[in-house]
């Protein structure tokens, strides 16, 4: 009797556990296979449930097969969704600061950009921003340089720019407008065939691996570096208050031990596996091209004025500017003193 109270008494335990789990569901706003972007998003997933024992289950679910990536803010800020794997450029249209969090035109590269989230303000001023809408961030990704665009010509001046219609991504698309050029936000799976029937003229979107994947090259041949607008690029893990609230304190040190690991996993794989792409390309006959100095100026240029702008329209980008261009002065000192 006494053994089979105590089987009893486990059982009871044990199912007292299962119930006890909490599940994640996350949208990705890309596809699971698509190199760095998808998959570092799904390999997150496994690893929250191996790291956490099971305590959290967690599930990458393909875009829109939960949500449509554009709606996943929303979503999670109404508690309909658990979670999401994305980055904070997306949601420009709810907070603009945001943008700020994601890629900075001719802005830091990854080790600059981290230290200030995590040690400059950065990731405090971003949860505070997302609290607003009852959501908890973590940074969870960090992926090398981005490529600056696809086009069918080759641009010799800023001439040559006016008039296109381009996919552009976050605060660079700014610039792009002052550039002459109409810009329009494409999901990873629109792009290709928004290209192909020439809805659009040109694309940015990523590094060349992950370009590769999707194609690009099969319809326009000039591939231009470097990427001005995202010298390097942050995801991230958004989570609804009320999911992260129902988590103990040891299952959020987990997930944020596996956002770190992921962080260093995205960053060396992303400088390991450009060259083999890059050569993948030029046999494909794509035209890999540099900006001229003199276009990148004028870039810039365009990006103090759309910097100026924002900071006289939105308190919050200016706080978080202010926050962002007070480290990158002061680091400076730093990198001029111990990098080559």
């Amino acid at each position: 009797m006494a053994g089979l109270a105590g089987g009893a008494m486990l059982a009871a335990v044990g199912q007292a556990s299962a119930a006890d789990r909490i599940t994640l569901n996350v949208a990705s706003a890309y596809p699971g296979n698509l190199p760095q972007l998808g998959t570092l998003g799904r390999d997150m997933t496994k690893r929250i449930n191996a790291v956490t024992g099971g305590s959290i289950r967690a599930k990458f679910f393909e875009p829109k097969a939960l949500v449509p990536p554009a709606e996943m803010f929303d979503a999670i800020s109404s508690g309909a969704l658990d979670a999401a794997w994305s980055t904070p450029g997306y949601w420009y249209g709810k907070e603009k600061a945001l943008a700020l969090f994601a890629s900075v035109p001719f802005g830091p590269q990854a080790g600059e950009y981290l230290a200030w989230m995590y040690f400059g303000g950065g990731q405090d001023m971003m949860q505070k921003i997302y609290a607003k809408y009852n959501i908890h961030s973590l940074i969870c990704g960090v992926i090398a340089p981005e490529a600056s665009g696809w086009f069918r010509k080759e641009i010799n001046s800023v001439e040559d720019l006016k008039g296109l219609k381009m996919r552009f991504f976050g605060l660079g698309a700014k610039v792009m407008e002052k550039m002459g050029v109409s810009t329009q936000l494409l999901h990873a799976s629109d792009i290709y065939p928004a290209l192909e029937r020439g809805a659009i003229d040109a694309t940015e979107f990523s590094m060349p691996a992950i370009d590769l994947k999707l194609g690009f090259y099969q319809v326009a041949k000039h591939y231009y570096f470097p990427g001005w607008h995202q010298q390097s690029t942050l995801f991230d893990l958004m989570i609804s208050k009320k999911k992260w609230d129902a988590m103990d304190e040891t299952q959020h040190a987990q997930i944020e031990a596996v956002c770190g690991d992921n962080i260093r996993h995205g960053l060396a794989e992303g400088e390991a596996i450009q060259v083999a792409a890059l050569k993948e390309l030029q046999s494909k006959g794509v035209h890999i091209h540099r900006w001229p100095q003199e276009i990148l100026d004028k870039l810039e240029a365009a990006w103090n004025e759309v910097v100026a702008e924002h900071n006289a329209e939105d308190a919050t980008f200016k706080e978080a500017w202010d926050s962002y261009s007070s480290f990158r002065e002061n680091y400076k000192i730093w990198k001029d003193l111990g990098y080559l």
